[in-house]
């Protein structure tokens, strides 16, 4: 089959859509920038890595494992998720990482001729996994960094059928507290599914940030989703999972795909949940390295944006993409925001105290 009769094959919304290319393994990015050591901050990954009691797991794992077909429905996973939240175990999905419980949500709701409405400076996965499922995605701008509950509400009509919201938002890490969240929830009416995106969920402290799962008995069309990639530093084993009322999420279980979790990542997950000393510890050093961040940058004269979760966006004289490539030869890896509507803007994860020195090192050499 020739390339052109291919390309025929393919649905429009393909034909426009570009990939997401991702960075090349550390050992290869270290060759071409020429640094003996890279500090990753770039992915908002847990410097501390996972917690101990999922350390041992990992260590301990039998090999002969890895021949049998991991639990389809992460089922000890799922008990233990309902006994610590309580709720029952069939209001949780456990999926691939929270990308794919993404696509189970866009599959479950939305057909050809549908849309989704998100923020357009929010976590790109909402808008891209809609767009190469056929849906059109709606983007209402950011208001002071913030998502816009009014800008949302406008875009609605009766073709909407999921409302993403990153709360708190990556990359801004502003959030919306209780009081604004039921009453969009409210507005809202349950004319659309509203998902709330939790991912750092564990690394907020002010007391006004709402818990969704807790309101998910009062709201029918509420969706939460959480990751054991971030705090809980399993990113490498892929795990998430999602929670809402039994009706919804019976729905979504039809979109699923059994046995996309495997069985390492799932008995990491479950004594990872019990490990509150390392939530504690990993807070403690988030909030040590945001106060030194922001010192520093103020040495500096460098504007930022800072909120909630483990990151911060730095906004530079020059292009991010030369700042990117100027940081990597000093072995210091950040995330370039031009791609991510946010342009002379890099965005960090709050590490070490050794990665952030030499982040601050690096952009004192650069500029």
């Amino acid at each position: 089959m020739t390339r052109c009769s291919i390309e025929k094959l393919m649905p429009e919304y393909i034909k426009n859509f570009e990939a997401y290319t991702p960075s090349k393994p550390d050992a290869e990015l270290a060759k071409i920038y020429n640094c003996k050591k890279i500090y990753r901050l770039n992915n908002n990954e847990n410097c501390l890595g996972p917690p101990s009691k999922a350390i041992e797991v990992i260590r301990r794992f039998d090999p002969k494992r890895a021949a049998v077909y991991p639990s389809g429905d992460s089922y000890y996973l799922r008990l233990k998720l309902g006994k610590k939240f309580h709720k029952d175990p069939n209001q949780f999905l456990v999926g691939n990482g929270a990308n794919e419980v993404i696509g189970f949500t866009l599959k479950a709701f939305c057909e050809q001729g549908d849309n989704i409405i998100t923020a357009d400076k929010t976590f790109a996965v909402y808008e891209w996994t809609a767009v190469f499922s056929g849906i059109e995605a709606r983007l209402a701008p950011l208001k002071d960094f913030d998502l816009d509950d009014e800008g949302m509400l406008e875009l609605m009509d009766d073709r909407t059928k999921i409302i993403f919201i990153c709360n708190p938002n990556n990359p801004t890490g502003t959030y919306w507290n209780s009081q604004k969240l039921r009453q969009f929830i409210k507005r809202v009416n349950n004319r659309a599914v509203i998902v709330v995106d939790e991912a750092y969920q564990e690394f907020v402290e002010k007391e006004d940030y709402p818990d969704s799962m807790s309101l998910i008995d009062k709201y029918p069309n509420l969706v939460t989703f959480r990751t054991f990639s971030k705090m809980y530093g399993l990113a490498g084993l892929r795990i998430g999972y999602l929670v809402g009322n039994l009706q919804i999420v019976d729905i979504i279980r039809r979109t699923c795909i059994v046995y996309s979790v495997n069985t390492l990542a799932q008995d990491a997950a479950v004594v990872a949940l019990d490990d509150d000393e390392h939530v504690m510890v990993t807070r403690r050093l988030v909030k040590e390295g945001k106060a030194f961040l922001a010192a520093e940058l103020s040495k500096i004269g460098l504007p930022y944006q800072c909120g909630e979760g483990n990151y911060a966006m730095i906004r530079l004289p020059i292009d991010d993409g030369l700042a990117y490539r100027k940081l990597m030869t000093l072995g210091v890896m950040v995330r370039a925001m031009t791609g991510f509507r946010f342009p002379n803007y890099i965005r960090v994860t709050i590490s070490c105290p050794e990665a952030m020195q030499a982040l601050i090192d690096g952009l004192v050499k650069i500029l």
